[in-house]
């Protein structure tokens, strides 16, 4: 066989070969968000590919309320707060520090689940901490799986979500232990933050929160509902600093959109208080 036809045959199979190769990597491709191995998916099914950036969303969609999101400055390398030594765990509504950052969380995760909260939440990056109820938690363990698959945490909120203030050591120690020991055993870690049921609380909450592993309880400085922020201090915009309280209720998008949008009005830049309560 002559050089020329040899090298002929072999132009042609490699050209094949390349064919091949093509048709097996055309297609769409997904969202880069990842969910480690062993994870449950039942709550949050694969993401379909974003819109074409000239497309109009539609509103109300995923990708309207990415679209509505807000461009934030990088945040701040976190410098920790002060924890005391020993004691009782210190009680905040607002963190005492100066850094140009605001917290976002989440209460309770027994009433709605919307389930394009776990995709908002990635596609948006926000940073959220979710304060929840250990019945909650065992009934709905999948959908707050995929929740802290995409960077949630996950911290406790007692077992029955009744008022402490005013009740004994050993029941208070109960409600906040008893959340704690059922949270760890669903999502590997223990909680190290606190959040009373209602804000209610007194001097045993305190004890018995840090007794159970409790690094911090924290209060809120505003509130977020049906897409609304409701202040909680004279000021009227947010602080650095500053806790935004909402709830997983049917409106959460809503919330989390409205409060990214004060957050970035004020200048700050929404980060997770575990980067700065160590």
């Amino acid at each position: 066989m002559s050089a020329t036809p040899a090298r002929r045959i072999l132009a042609a199979v490699t050209l094949l070969a390349l064919l091949a190769l093509s048709a097996c990597t055309v297609g769409p491709a997904l969202h880069a968000r990842r969910i480690p191995a062993g994870t449950p998916t039942s709550a949050a099914p694969i993401p379909t590919p974003s819109a074409s950036p000239s497309a109009t969303p539609a509103p109300g969609t995923l990708n309207w309320y990415v679209s509505q999101v807000p461009t934030f400055p990088e945040a701040p390398p976190p410098q920790p707060v002060q924890l005391p030594p020993n004691g009782p765990a210190p009680n905040w509504h607002r963190l005492p520090i100066d850094q140009k950052v605001a917290f976002i969380t989440i209460d309770d995760g027994g009433l709605a689940r919307p389930p394009a909260v776990i995709d908002f939440i990635w596609e948006a990056r926000i940073p959220v901490t979710m304060f929840l109820n250990s019945p909650a938690a065992q009934e709905h363990t999948d959908y707050f799986r995929q929740i802290e698959a995409v960077g949630g945490i996950i911290e406790n909120h007692t077992i029955s979500h009744t008022s402490l203030a005013g009740r004994s050591y050993a029941y208070q120690r109960q409600e906040i232990c008893g959340a704690a020991d059922k949270l760890e055993s669903l999502f590997g870690k223990r909680p190290t933050l606190f959040r009373a049921p209602f804000g209610n609380h007194d001097a045993t909450t305190l004890r018995a929160a840090h007794d159970c592993g409790a690094k911090a309880v924290l209060h809120w400085s505003e509130t977020v509902h049906e897409g609304k922020v409701r202040y909680q201090t004279p000021e009227k915009v947010v602080q650095p600093g500053d806790v935004l309280l909402m709830h997983f209720r049917p409106a959460l998008m809503d919330d989390l959109l409205a409060a990214l949008k004060a957050i970035h009005r004020a200048g700050l830049t929404p980060a997770l208080l575990t980067d700065y309560i160590k």
